[in-house]
């Protein structure tokens, strides 16, 4: 037994001293320090001669060094040793180096034969010919091997070979060929082709996509290329266009909505109200689904309420009874409940009469998402009341017993905006700390926001004073008391010239002045942005809220550079994508 351990501990020193010798050899080439990354690697190709990591880093010093016929050698020492048909490329690669073309082509050559013999050679041989970049070759490679093989298939290696040659024609092809035969690769390939969608700055992508896919549908029946079509309408945003390839796809196939609801909600979230009205609408008039019709009408009420005056919220307060009649209060309407005590909280500023719906509603048999979402909205309406302890309580409740879950997270962050309107920067950006890496981007957003605020906040003024001010006045937007808040921000931008608190107080206002339709007024403020803070990251809101603001005013020749400097300065602004379709359309692109 003590043999058994010295050998085992011994074997583990072994491996130990062999991972960092590898990992300073790794550390010296990265460095550009080859000469030292050779002696490493020479090292540890004589421990380990069939190691081809290890031969592939000394043959690459070789070459860095320019040290080229020892290259070759080693190269041709381990093809007369292993007879790997992939060192050919090698050997091709090693005189493409020295630039000697004709050399460099029969090696490639003699390569792309051994596939004809063999087949299955291809694997090795078009990995190593990507890995040097020679796309042709590689593309050969696989060509070579499906004349021999037709079985095989390599739809996305070559697509992705099509892509990186510019190709991109043949890369849609190959991209849908392979999307049918293994819809199991389905999300992957959008993935990738969304990549290509979101960076084609002159939308020519885009337009052969769409082709290749109209083409597709024309000649086929399959509901598959419907769906693929709908797909990359919502890619761009264009919910009306989505929702007549899913009604097509409903005709004929009727039997579910899912997707008609997911594309209701994705309008609703872009601010897409006339087609989210026209999806949600076919689906109450279609569906005798309960469930569906209570989520679609609670849909159509909060987008009613949104865009509701206060004259008008005696007919809304009647319309959610009628539908809580029409439908009952029961676990199935928990959307209806929730959204009439919210209303009357919050618009109706009856927040009493909210705190009974929810509590009567958690009388109700419910199942703990359930019941975490009726907390959390009661939670809400006890911070609007200003008893900030009391909701602590509820979130801190959802928090814990939904800890795995996103409504846990999404406690968590009003647990550290609750801290915020208290005053308790501290604690609240203790909490935002761990949320900036939050499994819900929109969450981990916010979480973002409100930290570098609190912090870009602290460190000019060490009392916080701008910042009390500030969170009084997000607290009243919060109430939904728009104008007192309006006439609050005013107030800091008043005392706090030159700040660091002023460009998001300008954003605030220009947000409230355009709530009201006061669209000069939010101009403004946005330019003032625009002119005197450059650098900071309230920028990019300030362009795109203006770029819409001129659209609103059928002004499209002062929206279009606004769009433009989105997309060329700010990449990774949350308005990128948006700000491309805006512009494209202003600028005209044709339709297909």
């Amino acid at each position: 037994m003590k043999r058994f351990f010295q050998l085992l501990l011994f074997m583990l020193v072994t491996h130990f001293a062999q991972a960092q010798s590898e990992q300073l050899a790794q550390n010296y080439f990265d460095r550009g320090e080859f000469e030292k990354a050779l002696i490493s690697f020479e090292d540890l190709l004589k421990s380990q001669p069939s190691n081809f990591m290890y031969f592939q880093k000394t043959v690459e010093c070789y070459q860095q060094l320019e040290q080229f016929e020892k290259a070759d050698k080693a190269i041709q020492d381990r093809y007369n040793k292993y007879k790997q048909s992939s060192l050919l490329v090698e050997l091709g690669f090693n005189y493409q180096l020295q630039k000697d073309s004709n050399k460099a082509a029969r090696y490639y050559n003699d390569a792309l034969d051994k596939i004809k013999k063999n087949p299955n050679e291809v694997y090795g041989i078009a990995n190593l010919f990507e890995k040097h970049t020679l796309i042709d070759y590689a593309l050969q490679a696989y060509e070579t091997a499906l004349t021999k093989e037709p079985k095989f298939n390599f739809n996305f290696q070559m697509a992705l070979l099509y892509g990186q040659k510019g190709d991109t024609d043949q890369m849609i092809e190959k991209f849908l060929e392979e999307s049918l035969n293994n819809p199991q690769n389905l999300v992957m390939i959008q993935n990738q082709l969304s990549r290509f969608m979101i960076e084609d700055s002159e939308a020519t992508f885009n337009e052969a996509l769409k082709k290749a896919l109209l083409i597709r549908i024309q000649k086929s029946q399959d509901i598959f290329w419907n769906q693929y079509l709908s797909w990359y309408y919502v890619q761009l945003k264009e919910y009306g266009k989505a929702f007549i390839q899913e009604k097509a796809i409903y005709k004929r196939s009727p039997e579910s909505f899912s997707n008609i609801i997911n594309l209701g909600q994705l309008a609703i979230a872009d601010n897409d109200s006339e087609d989210a009205k026209d999806i949600l609408g076919f689906v109450i008039e279609n569906t005798k689904d309960l469930d569906l019709q209570i989520k679609s009408h609670s849909y159509l009420m909060e987008m009613k309420i949104k865009a509701a005056q206060d004259k008008d919220y005696p007919l809304i307060n009647q319309e959610l009874d009628n539908l809580l009649k029409e439908f009952g209060i029961s676990p199935y309407s928990l959307s209806l409940i929730k959204l009439k005590a919210h209303f009357v909280s919050f618009n109706m500023k009856n927040p009493e009469e909210g705190k009974v719906i929810l509590k009567n509603a958690l009388e109700m048999p419910l199942n703990r998402f359930q019941s975490a979402d009726i907390k959390m909205e009661l939670a809400d309406i006890l911070v609007f009341e200003e008893k900030f302890n009391q909701a602590l309580i509820y979130y801190s409740q959802i928090q814990e017993d939904m800890s795995n879950d996103v409504i846990g997270q999404e406690a968590n962050f009003k647990i550290a905006k609750t801290s915020y309107f208290k005053n308790d920067f501290k604690w609240a950006n203790h909490q935002l700390e761990v949320l900036k890496s939050a499994s819900t981007q929109l969450i981990a957003n916010d979480a973002l926001d409100l930290f570098l605020l609190i912090s870009d906040n602290t460190v000019e003024d060490s009392t916080q004073t701008a910042l009390k001010k500030f969170a009084h006045a997000d607290f009243l937007l919060f109430q939904d008391k728009k104008q007192d808040a309006l006439e609050a921000f005013k107030a800091i931008l008043k005392e706090n010239k030159g700040d660091a608190i002023e460009p998001i107080t300008l954003l605030r206002i220009g947000k409230l002045y355009e709530k009201q339709g006061n669209f000069v007024a939010a101009l403004e403020n946005y330019k003032l942005i625009l002119d005197n803070f450059k650098e900071c990251i309230y920028i990019d809101e300030a362009l795109f809220y203006s770029a819409e603001i001129h659209v609103q005013l059928n002004e499209p020749e002062k929206a279009k550079p606004l769009y433009e400097e989105i997309i060329t300065k700010h990449e990774d602004s949350i308005f990128y994508v948006n700000a491309q379709k805006k512009y494209r359309q202003l600028r005209g692109d044709k339709e297909i």
